[in-house]
């Protein structure tokens, strides 16, 4: 039996390495054979190195709420003047192919996907404290002290949302919130309830 595949949601305040630890992901055994990343829209400047397509899809602000009128978002936020959503239609297709999508996504948009995705699976990765994290957003060098000082402000009152997630990871040290998350995944493809279908088609419906 083979499980649909995982809808992964990982989310978390601004800085606290979510993009660090989803590539540290797949760079592992698992993530090469089994992960996949759905790429977000959004409607801010692409950051230095990043490329459309591949981080994000930039798109204008017109064109993004063109998605949200056709209703062609999993989710969507606006997060410090910008929007940022994901598209639905690559998400099914590839969970129903038996593939793990993983989402990348601020807090205000996992709580979105999980009132319309409710199997998926939540994780909320967590910063050691916050004094670790503001460092983390002054070191980026992507930000002026006011965003930053908005980035502190959002991320303590998303800390207290992870009680709406499934799991908390906190990212102390990459390579340990990489195994915590795998162990997390390995388990839900375990789920009786993620095999229920093939257990009454194999076994129960069979006769004496």
């Amino acid at each position: 039996m083979k499980s649909k595949g995982l809808l992964v949601v990982l989310s978390g305040p601004s800085g606290v390495g979510k993009g660090t630890v989803r590539k540290a992901l797949f760079e592992t055994k698992e993530g090469q054979d089994q992960f996949l990343y759905s790429v977000s829209a959004t409607t801010r400047q692409p950051r230095k190195g990043e490329v459309d397509g591949k981080d994000y899809f930039f798109v204008t602000r017109e064109r993004f709420e063109e998605m949200i009128e056709q209703e062609r978002l999993l989710e969507y936020a606006e997060y410090v003047d910008n929007y940022y959503g994901t598209p639905l239609a690559y998400v099914e297709e590839m969970t129903n192919q038996g593939k793990d999508v993983f989402l990348e996504i601020e807090v205000q948009g996992a709580l979105q996907v999980k009132r319309r995705m409710p199997d998926g699976v939540f994780v909320f990765l967590a910063p050691p404290n916050l004094r670790q994290l503001e460092s983390r957003l002054v070191n980026r060098g992507t930000d002026s002290p006011d965003v930053i000082a908005k980035r502190m402000g959002k991320a303590r009152n998303e800390l207290q949302l992870m009680t709406q997630y499934d799991y908390v990871v906190e990212n102390d040290e990459v390579d340990k919130a990489v195994q915590r998350i795998l162990t997390i995944i390995n388990a839900e493809h375990l789920k009786v309830d993620r095999f229920i279908d093939d257990v009454v088609e194999n076994y129960l419906g069979e006769g004496e």
